[in-house]
């Protein structure tokens, strides 16, 4: 017959190694958890700069527009093609706040964005061109030395990015 006081250590054992792997086993599922909600972080990261780089794309055709032709066709195409960015804009906002994390800190940060994104859409849409130039033209009155360094600041940035291509 089995001393009982070692049969119950054995168990006791037993149960320990037990819990261990069961710790191990949920520690890899949680890792696994948060690889997964990285690589959706990154999938929307990289959704949001495509669509960034649309909306860029949109405006510099649009200014292209702008500056080579003068009247008021011009005018109507560039508030309808102002609109329509602000439309996407605010979309891509819609589809992020849908399709991303909801909670936790990427949560939080999916809010962020989208917030953001649903904030610009909307007010490209309702200012649109004119209220935009309106816009940028009291700030540069109100602000002229910090809206000289950032014009050439972008300038410095265009010029590396066009340089290294």
């Amino acid at each position: 017959m089995a001393n009982p006081t070692t049969s119950t250590k054995d168990y006791g054992h037993s149960a320990v190694e037990k819990t261990k792997e069961a710790a191990s086993h949920v520690g890899e599922k949680a890792r696994e958890a948060a690889s997964h909600v990285g690589e959706k972080a990154r999938e929307a990261a990289s959704a949001v700069g495509d669509k960034a780089r649309e909306a860029a794309s949109a405006v510099g055709d649009l200014v292209t527009s702008t500056a080579s032709n003068i009247g008021t066709n011009v005018s109507k195409t560039a508030e309808r093609m102002t609109a329509a960015t602000g439309s996407s804009v605010r979309h891509l906002g819609d589809t992020i706040k849908e399709k991303g994390p909801q909670e936790g800190v990427l949560g939080g940060a999916t809010r962020a964005v989208a917030g953001s994104l649903q904030e610009g859409g909307k007010y490209l849409e309702q200012e649109g061109f004119s209220g935009m130039m309106e816009d940028a033209t009291e700030l540069i009155r109100r602000n002229p030395v910090p809206s000289i360094l950032v014009a050439i600041g972008i300038g410095f940035l265009i010029g590396r990015t066009l340089g290294s291509s």
